[in-house]
C-alpha cells in the first residue's frame, strides 16, 4: 500500500482532532482530550502570521485521514542545535500494520535532517510494548534514566501567575 503523507492544511483540523480523540482513548486519557477545533487551528494555523507552536502531517488513504503525526522544534543545549519533538503518532486500529508509523517516522526524520536538527526525540507509555519494540527496531534508544516532569493546572497557574515576562519570548 502506498504511502499517501502530506502536511496537514487547516481544512483538516476536524480529522486532525478526530484523530486526537482516537489515540486519547488507545492511551485510556479521554478525559484529558479536551482540545477543540479553534484551539488547534490557532496552534497549527496562526492567522496573525505567527509561528506555529506545532505542526502536523498526515497519513491518508483514499484521500481520508487514517494516521497523524504532531511534532514541535526544540532546542538542545548540548548539541547547540535544533531538535524534532514528536508530540503524538497515530495510526487507526484498522490501518495498523501497514507501514504508517514508519513512514509517518521517516518523513519526520526527513524534516528534521532538512532543518538541520541534531536529534528526534518523543515518549512512549511503559505499557506500549509494541510501540517501544516497534521504535527499537527502528533503531531508537529509549533513555530510561530520564523522567518526565511536567506542570499543570493549577500548579502551573500558581507558580506562573506572579511573575512578569516579555510577551514576546
Amino acid at each position: 500500500m502506498p504511502h499517501d503523507i502530506r502536511p496537514a492544511v487547516s481544512a483538516d483540523v476536524p480529522a486532525i482532532l478526530e484523530l486526537i480523540r482516537g489515540l486519547a482513548d488507545y492511551e485510556k486519557l479521554s478525559d484529558q482530550a479536551v482540545a477543540t477545533e479553534a484551539q488547534l487551528t490557532s496552534a497549527l494555523f496562526p492567522a496573525d502570521g505567527a509561528v506555529p507552536a506545532a505542526h502536523c502531517v498526515l497519513g491518508r488513504v483514499d484521500g481520508v485521514p487514517v494516521a497523524f503525526a504532531l511534532y514541535f522544534f526544540n532546542f538542545s543545549t548540548f548539541l547547540g542545535k535544533p531538535g524534532l519533538y514528536l508530540e503524538d503518532l497515530f495510526v487507526t486500529p484498522e490501518h495498523r500494520g501497514h507501514g504508517f508509523g514508519k513512514a509517518l517516522l521517516m518523513y519526520l526524520a526527513a524534516i528534521a535532517n532538512a532543518r538541520g536538527c541534531g536529534r528526534m526525540e518523543w515518549a512512549v507509555l511503559d505499557w506500549n510494548v509494541d510501540a517501544i519494540a516497534f521504535y527499537e527496531s527502528l533503531g531508537a534508544t529509549r533513555l530510561l534514566e530520564w523522567q518526565l516532569c511536567r506542570l499543570t493546572g493549577p500548579a502551573l497557574e500558581r507558580y506562573g501567575g506572579g511573575v512578569s515576562t516579555d510577551s514576546r519570548l
